[in-house]
């Protein structure tokens, strides 16, 4: 939470130092009058725009080079997620003894495609389809596709929801 503050600090003295220096540039371009400042109060303000804009730039740098670096741990811990399912997809596979048939219909039914995007993959009719999801069904204890997917959700989640008393 204070990172975002920091940040959002930073950019509030980037967008005040880029205002300072463009109305400087507008002031001696357009030539318009203003009141005399200082000159030593008049460079201290410049070098205060200045540091705020460096100053910006290398903590947007390194906003920039935290948020790749997370975004990679989080693409790992993705892979690494997906392996663990498709490791205990297997493994339930072959507790329920599904024929590769039934193997490749339940990846498909759990992927989310209908009985007819599976046949018309398969190139087999609907009916076989159909039947072998009901064996796929009868031999993991389940009604539907929904529980058979929540069977592989309620495994990688373990412990994860604990109900509150």
């Amino acid at each position: 939470m204070t990172n975002r503050y920091v940040l959002l600090g930073l950019l509030v003295i980037q967008v005040l130092a880029a205002a300072f220096f463009i109305q400087d540039i507008l002031i001696t371009v357009l030539q318009l009058p203003i009141a005399p400042i200082n000159w030593q109060f008049y460079e201290f303000i410049e070098i205060g725009a200045a540091i705020g804009l460096v100053l910006g730039v290398v903590f947007g740098t390194l906003a920039v080079r935290r948020s790749v670096r997370d975004a990679a741990r989080m693409k790992s811990q993705l892979r690494a997620a997906s392996g663990a399912f498709m490791e205990l997809l297997e493994e339930r596979f072959a507790e329920w003894n599904l024929t590769p048939a039934e193997h490749d219909v339940a990846l498909f039914a759990i992927k989310g495609l209908t009985i007819s995007e599976i046949a018309n993959i398969r190139s087999t009719s609907e009916g076989t389809v159909k039947a072998q999801t009901n064996a796929i069904y009868r031999k993991s204890g389940v009604n539907g596709r929904a529980q058979l997917l929540s069977l592989f959700i309620d495994d990688l989640m373990g412990d994860a929801l604990v109900v509150a008393e």
